[in-house]
Parts: structure tokens; sequence; C-alpha cells
């Protein structure tokens, strides 16, 4: 005899979605929310009034002024905003690539199993932790032209001194050469990704009589592709908006600052003089934006070119 038993309906769904699923989705943005309302209030409400700003003059202290596209008319008529893009691209094309591979080579020295190796990795960290503006200072000194410790290990070899942060044609590869020294963090990441690539695959190449550059070629930098698109993508970011160094070695006194000739003169610091100096902040704001879709288009450009060089292991292989 069959037995009939009463089944009890289904909980109620809206728009399919369970009362459990929404309960669930309620607690967790009521967890999130204090983000939430902080990036609206601090991130997203700040971008929509600049982009209006970027369509007035605004100076602060009086009300803004519509005049649509005369900013960004302007700026494409500004000398000294085509010689900040510029010197800003030189630092993002010649710059980055340059710090990229000397981290990448200071990692695998890191890498290898040497004595005092963790006084090694923490002499290289260490400028990471040390505020910016100090280190600046500390490297004004070093390229003095009359008494910095460059020029003096220089005219050991006979060479004259160089007007490091004077001469147009050497403040910017005095500040690349600066860089370099900031680059602890990105060692860092890229020491981690080096101790998670798999041991068995590099034995493997040495059984098959891989040299160490074909190991290093053909297995570690895929293997650590992703590591390297991670900080390609942070650093290129980074140096489209660089400013505190070239700042502060090159303001003078009346804090004027970009150094002889506007050699090193970057877009966010004739961002900063404009909206904090000359309270042009509409202007600024356009400048802001151009900026904005510059780097944004670096990045997507980057993303779709990653699906040809960055690796990504699954967990079958």
């Amino acid at each position: 005899m069959t037995t009939l038993i009463a089944k009890s309906p289904p909980a109620r769904r809206r728009w399919g979605v369970s009362r459990l699923q929404r309960r669930n989705l309620m607690i967790g943005l009521l967890f999130i929310s204090p983000a939430i309302i902080g990036m609206a209030l601090f991130t997203i409400v700040p971008m929509l009034q600049s982009l209006y700003y970027s369509f007035t003059d605004y100076n602060i202290l009086q009300p803004p002024y519509w005049v649509g596209l005369e900013n960004y008319e302007d700026l494409f008529d500004d000398r000294v905003f085509w010689i900040g893009l510029s010197n800003t691209l030189i630092m993002v094309f010649l710059a980055l690539p340059l710090h990229i591979v000397f981290n990448l080579v200071m990692a695998f020295l890191l890498n290898s199993k040497i004595r005092g190796l963790a006084i090694y990795r923490t002499i290289f960290y260490i400028p990471s932790i040390t505020p910016v503006v100090a280190s600046a200072i500390v490297w004004m000194w070093i390229f003095n032209g009359q008494y910095g410790v460059l020029n003096e290990i220089l005219g050991w070899f006979g060479i004259q001194p160089i007007g490091w942060l004077t001469d147009p044609d050497w403040v910017k590869p005095a500040l690349i050469f600066m860089g370099a020294w900031f680059g602890g963090n990105t060692i860092l990441i890229y020491l981690a990704g080096l101790q998670e690539v798999p041991a068995d695959l590099i034995e493997s190449a040495e059984l098959d009589g891989a040299n160490a550059w074909q190991k290093t070629w053909s297995i570690t930098l895929p293997m650590i592709s992703p590591v390297i698109f991670y900080t390609i993508i942070i650093n290129i970011i980074g140096y489209f908006q660089y400013f505190t160094e070239a700042w502060v070695m090159t303001a003078n006194r009346e804090g004027a600052a970009g150094g002889p000739a506007n050699s090193a003169m970057f877009y966010s610091m004739y961002l900063y003089q404009n909206a904090f100096q000359q309270l042009k902040m509409g202007y600024a704001s356009a400048m802001a934006w151009i900026l904005f879709v510059i780097v944004l288009i670096v990045t997507a450009l980057l993303f779709f070119t990653s699906r040809y060089w960055v690796y990504y292991r699954s967990e079958d292989n």
C-alpha cells in the first residue's frame, strides 16, 4: 500500500533567490556597509565632483562657473602640460622597465642559498620602510654638485663633477638611479613568487640537461609571470603619479619645483601646482581626468596582452 507523505511547500522565491539567500545577502551587506559608505563618500562622490569641476572655472573661493570644454582645450595648448606628460611617460616606459629588471635580478640573488642571506634581505628591504621625504633629502646630499658623495667617487676615476640636479640632461637619470633604492617591496613580492616555483619542475629540467638560463627562461619566469604582471600594473599606476621624490629634490625656496627648464616637471607636480598653488581647481580636475583615461587605457592594454605571456597554473597541472 502506497503511503502518501505530505511535503511542505518550498520557500517562496523572488527573482530566483530564496529567502535564506536574501537573508545572507542582507547580513553580508550590513557587515561591509562601513566600507561601502566610506568608498561612496570619500572616493565616488569626490570623483563625480571633480568630473563636474573639470567643466567649470572653480577656484574654491567662489562658486564654480560652467565653461564647458574650455579647460580641456586650454590644456592642449599648454606647453608645460605636454612637458609634464612627456617626462611622466619617460618614467613609465624607461624607468619602470629598468627598475622591474633590477628588482627581479635582486630577487633571484636573494633567493640563492648563501651565508648571511637574512642580513642581505633586510638591507634591501629597509629603504622601503624609510619615509620617502627623508630618503629624498639624503639623496639630495648624495647628488650635490659640489660636495656630493657620488661626484666624489666619480672624481677618483678622473670624471668631472656632474650637476645631477642642476643640469637638465642629468635630472631624470638621477631620479631613475635613485628609484632603484625604493624597490624593496617589489623585491619581496618577487622573492615570495620565486619560492613558490615547484622544485620538481626544476629538477626535471636539470635531468633533461637544461642550463641555468634555460631553467630561468622556460620555467621560473613563466611560473612567476602573474606576480610580474601584478607588480607592473601597480608600479605603472604609481609612476603615472610620480611626485614626492621629484618635488622634494627640485623645490626651491619659493615653493616652485620642476628642476631646470622643467626637466623634472612631472604630470602630478603640475596638477598639484594648478590645484593648490594657483587654485585653478577646474583646470586641475581636467588634468586629473585626462590622467585617469591614460592610465585606464594603458592598464586595459596590459590586461589584453597578458593572455600571451602570463601563465596561470591550474590545480590540475
